[in-house]
């Protein structure tokens, strides 16, 4: 049976979602959230990401981070996923408690219950990539095998 996630307001496991407020350090510097992060390396080394950084809610940050008048690196659709994948490894390495929550997910498929992304989520019909969900289930193997 698969495990949905969407909103931080989901009990049982709303600190999946890039906006839940689990902060961590990372490249040196302090993320309020792992959606933070993600938009930030939209342009990284540039003065767009620190401004991304610094947003006072995760729902700013991705506001700025889609907004196409800053100038997206060019490497982007080839390091998106290892963004993502670096944020989403040191939030649940940063707070036990919640890497205990990933963990206990067991071998279910986990999936972004997003009804508007169908690349980091399921979308509306199910029929999108759930990226998201699938780098979840990578970062659980990685603490699955620092544990043993």
């Amino acid at each position: 049976m698969a495990i949905y996630f969407y909103t931080t307001r989901d009990k049982s496991y709303g600190c999946f979602s890039n906006f839940s407020p689990h902060g961590f350090e990372l490249d040196g510097v302090w993320w309020p959230t792992s959606e933070h992060y993600f938009q930030a390396q939209k342009f990284a080394g540039t003065s767009h990401a620190e401004e991304i950084r610094l947003a006072k809610t995760p729902k700013i940050a991705a506001k700025m981070g889609r907004d196409r008048k800053r100038p997206l690196r060019q490497d982007w659709e080839t390091v998106k996923e290892d963004a993502m994948k670096k944020a989403l490894l040191q939030k649940f390495s940063s707070h036990p408690e919640i890497g205990e929550i990933l963990l206990s997910t067991g071998d279910e498929e986990i999936v972004e219950n997003s009804p508007v992304d169908y690349y980091w989520g399921c979308g509306k019909d199910g029929s999108g990539k759930n990226r998201l969900g699938f780098l979840l289930m990578e970062v659980r193997e990685i603490l699955r095998d620092r544990a043993v």
